[in-house]
This record gives C-alpha cells, sequence and structure tokens, in this order.
C-alpha cells in the first residue's frame, strides 16, 4: 500500500510539473522571477517531447508502481484522472512532437509578453 500511495503522490508531482510547464508563464506576469524555475522547466518540457524521452518521473512512478505488485496505470481514482492526461491512449510520437511545439508556442509567445 505504501507504494502505491508513493506512486500516487508522484502522479500528482508529475500532473503539477506538467502544468508549470505548460502555464508557468503565466506566473511572469505577477512575479518576473519565477522565470528562473520556469525556463529550464520549460526547456526540459519541450526536449522530452522532441527528443521522445521519458521524464525520470515516470521511471519512479514505473518502479513504484511495481513494487506495489502492479504492471501499469490502471485502476482507482489517480489511474483514471491523473494517469490518463499524463499518458493517453494513443499518443504517436507525431503528436508528441506537436505537444512539444504547442508547448515551445505557448511559453515563447508568454516570454515575449513579459519581457516587453
Amino acid at each position: 500500500m505504501l507504494y502505491r500511495t508513493l506512486a500516487d503522490l508522484v502522479a500528482v508531482i508529475h500532473l503539477a510539473f506538467i502544468l508549470f510547464v505548460l502555464l508557468g508563464a503565466l506566473l511572469l506576469l505577477r512575479w518576473p522571477k519565477v522565470m528562473w524555475l520556469h525556463l529550464p522547466a520549460a526547456i526540459w518540457g519541450v526536449l522530452i517531447e522532441f527528443a521522445g524521452l521519458f521524464c525520470p518521473l515516470t521511471r519512479v512512478e514505473n518502479w513504484l508502481l511495481r513494487k506495489a505488485g502492479e504492471s501499469g496505470y490502471s485502476g482507482g481514482f489517480m489511474a483514471h484522472y491523473i494517469f490518463a492526461v499524463i499518458y493517453p491512449a494513443g499518443l504517436t510520437r507525431g503528436m508528441e512532437v506537436v505537444l512539444g511545439l504547442i508547448v515551445l508556442a505557448l511559453n515563447v509567445g508568454l516570454y515575449v509578453k513579459v519581457l516587453r
């Protein structure tokens, strides 16, 4: 049960990080110093999508799930609502690149607005 709870906690942190990558530049409108946290996170998020890499949080989630006796993201509230958002079914390599472009365009647009 402990490993499953930890896997759920990592999934929530993972989702929060993804949301920060996507929308964190909005925080710059109010707190410009957040840029020093957001910029590396946004670069990491774009690189993950463009290079087709796995985020280390994904590996941690899977390791914890295996330790909990599970083989993947199935069952329960977290799997249904959180894991499905992070890992949608049918996600192709091309879709990952498009997601990377969306993240890049969104953040460049917000940074241009903030830096003006």
